[in-house]
């Protein structure tokens, strides 16, 4: 593996031709607040149907090809079968041969040429953002079922690839508490149900099923089996027994009930069956009995404390979705704490609500944040 180094990993820009709603011309997101710095908050908002959800799934394609060996496909209709077109354009800082380099790093999928390229980075361009190289990563679309690698000759970027590569599945060093320095993307579809397990399902102490280091982690709107299930990571940390599941205690109990003084996930797991206990005053019950804002909470701070690196973004799809408003609130004053707990931290988050519009004004500073937003307002078809 090669000497390097990871100290920034921002998103910059978002580039979508043909792909889902975005099909006319192509169509730009730009990242960064009024100053041209990576906003480490940034709030995407439109009516549903207008491409929220493409966006955000197409920024973990990227990230998750940039990990891969060889991908045989994207994973996206328009990108396999279509002339569809994606590229994200990163501001990243590496420490790579005993120096540090400050690039852009454009990650692209898609039908493109061999040097055709939706956004361009020119000397103006890079001193803009403070970069000075720019790179390319990813795979372009020679014919179908044929992928071709973009960046394939470029040291760095072969050096990067191959240490994310190489890295795969590695064991996280603890809930909270990761030196990591890789960058990852957790995926929250908008559906964030916490759903009852079956009981005639086996539930065996085994490592689950995101368990360890990936480029992009995209966690499923229901997840019933156990191996996937809240339980089943609750009950792998209590094994691990390094102080894992105590920190995943602490952040539960600090943020989902936070203000609840006979409501809190327990010190200890059940044993038969295996799994977490939420006490509520005086009674006990599972997880899946959690309020649906409690259970959205649960499932986010859970995985982000699970998966997170020095470098993670944050992509959540639907932040309100099923939330009476005070929820909603909660949610984003949360999220702007991890940020501030945790730099290295960018969260992307679609929204329709207004409540959340209202609740994050971009003309007014707060403090660790550098916030954004995105309105998809326009008929893209």
């Amino acid at each position: 593996m090669s000497d390097i180094t990871i100290y920034e990993f921002q998103p910059l820009w978002l580039t979508l031709d043909q792909v889902g709603p975005f099909q006319s011309t192509p169509y730009e997101i730009d990242f960064t607040d009024d100053k041209d710095k990576p906003c480490n908050v940034f709030l995407l908002m439109s009516e549903n149907g207008r491409g929220k959800t493409t966006v955000l799934e197409c920024m973990a394609l990227l990230m998750r090809q940039l990990g891969e060996e060889q991908p045989e496909r994207f994973g996206q209709e328009d990108l396999d079968r279509g002339r569809g077109r994606v590229q994200l354009d990163v501001l990243s800082r590496i420490f790579w041969q005993g120096r540090d380099h400050r690039i852009v790093l454009s990650l692209l999928a898609g039908n493109i040429g061999e040097e055709t390229f939706l956004k361009v980075w020119d000397d103006a361009d890079l001193k803009r953002y403070g970069a000075e190289e720019w790179h390319r990563s990813g795979y372009r679309q020679q014919a179908r079922g044929r992928l071709l690698e973009v960046g394939a000759h470029d040291d760095l970027v072969q050096d990067l690839r191959h240490t994310l590569i190489d890295s795969g599945l590695m064991a996280p060093e603890g809930f909270a508490n990761s030196t990591l320095s890789l960058p990852t993307a957790l995926l929250f579809p908008a559906y964030r149900d916490i759903p009852s397990l079956s009981e005639s399902e086996g539930r065996p102490i085994v490592q689950p099923e995101h368990w360890g280091y990936r480029t992009v982690q995209e966690f499923a709107a229901h997840g019933t089996n156990w191996t996937a299930s809240l339980d089943n990571l609750l009950v792998w940390l209590k094994w691990l027994d390094n102080g894992s599941y105590e920190n995943a205690v602490k952040t539960i109990n600090s943020t989902v009930f936070a203000k609840s003084s006979d409501k809190f996930l327990a010190a200890e797991i059940r044993r038969v069956p295996p799994e977490a206990i939420v006490h509520s005053g005086g009674q006990t019950h599972r997880l899946d009995r959690l309020s649906s804002g409690e259970k959205n909470l649960t499932q986010l701070f859970l995985r982000i404390g699970a998966h997170s690196t020095r470098n993670t973004w944050v992509l959540v799809d639907e932040l309100d979705v099923h939330l009476h408003v005070r929820w909603q609130h909660k949610a984003l004053h949360l999220m702007k704490a991890l940020v501030r707990q945790e730099p290295g931290t960018t969260v992307i988050a679609s929204t329709h609500s207004v409540e959340i519009l209202e609740a994050f004004p971009l003309d007014i500073r707060e403090q660790s944040l550098i916030k954004g937003g995105w309105i998809i307002e326009e008929d893209l078809h």
